[in-house]
């Protein structure tokens, strides 16, 4: 086991805090937390915030005592290491940003947005992911696709998942969200077009003659193919969504939309994506199958 604590030297709340990490994987970091009963709030994209009536406890438990300095260099060489611009306090700069750059005349509209993302029970359909596919569509879209284009496919990332319940309508209701929005904004035919990409990140299934969509399918899904420790991070998060399900029935359904990506003849439609992603994505998915199969 390689947990580390440093000392409680971080005030909130009253009282000191001290920072919780593993630096070999988030998945040791949770087990650990899961046995010493730490709540899963507590947890902070990267570690967890324990009170200071909790330190000798944990110590105790087998945390390894180290200094800040040290906690955060371990952190870092693991891999495990947010980046700063996917700390909550940048987030929204970064992305309002963004939106200026993409509907400049609408900046209400984008705000209203990024509150939406910004709700407390998303841990992985949030803030990180809407900047992560708004990224990846930087990356896949360059030099192919301009003007009209490429505004609907910007808009269709930050409507796919504004709204987020945990239920199989919610792409249909963040089309929805879109069409009633964007009306008088947009023209109908655009209007119509971000709405009909938003609805197939429910599966997707692009055709092969569907630029945009295979462009906002492959940004959507580039998470996959992240690093095992950032992996390991979008995971964990996806099981925190949906923490309220006994582990089992957490593990069948996700075993199933994994192994229907990996049945695929391909994970990816573009060509980029395809050599950019779709070999690590493979290998991130059956590192998870043996995982949840494990569970079962």
């Amino acid at each position: 086991m390689s947990i580390l604590i440093d000392p409680p030297r971080w005030p909130a709340h009253g009282t000191l805090f001290s920072h919780l990490v593993s630096d070999v994987s988030l998945q040791e970091l949770h087990d650990f937390a899961r046995a010493q009963e730490i709540s899963s709030r507590a947890f902070d994209k990267d570690h967890y915030d324990v009170p200071q009536e909790r330190y000798d406890q944990l110590v105790s438990a087998g945390a390894r005592e180290v200094s800040g300095s040290h906690l955060v260099r371990s952190l870092v060489s693991s891999g495990l290491r947010i980046p700063a611009k996917h700390r909550p306090e940048k987030l929204d700069g970064i992305l309002l940003t963004r939106w200026g750059r993409t509907l400049p005349s609408e900046p209400a509209l984008g705000k209203e947005l990024l509150e939406l993302w910004s709700q407390a029970h998303r841990f992985y359909h949030d803030r990180v992911h809407l900047l992560s596919v708004l990224e990846a569509i930087d990356q896949l879209a360059q030099g192919a696709v301009y003007g009209e284009e490429l505004l609907q496919l910007q808009l269709a990332a930050w409507f796919h998942d504004a709204v987020y319940e945990g239920t199989s309508e919610d792409e249909l209701k963040s089309a929805s969200l879109a069409r009633k929005l964007l009306s008088g904004i947009l023209d109908q035919r655009s209007v119509s077009t971000v709405s009909e990409l938003i609805m197939l990140t429910a599966g997707h299934t692009p055709s092969d003659a569907d630029n945009l969509g295979r462009i906002l399918c492959d940004a959507d899904l580039e998470v996959l193919a992240r690093p095992e420790p950032a992996y390991q991070r979008y995971a964990q998060a996806i099981y925190q969504e949906y923490e309220h399900l006994p582990r089992d029935v957490l593990a069948q359904g996700r075993i199933q939309i994994l192994e229907t990506l990996i049945a695929k003849g391909s994970i990816y439609g573009t060509s980029r994506g395809k050599q950019l992603w779709e070999v690590a994505a493979r290998e991130n998915l059956n590192r998870e199958l043996i995982l949840l199969r494990g569970w079962l």
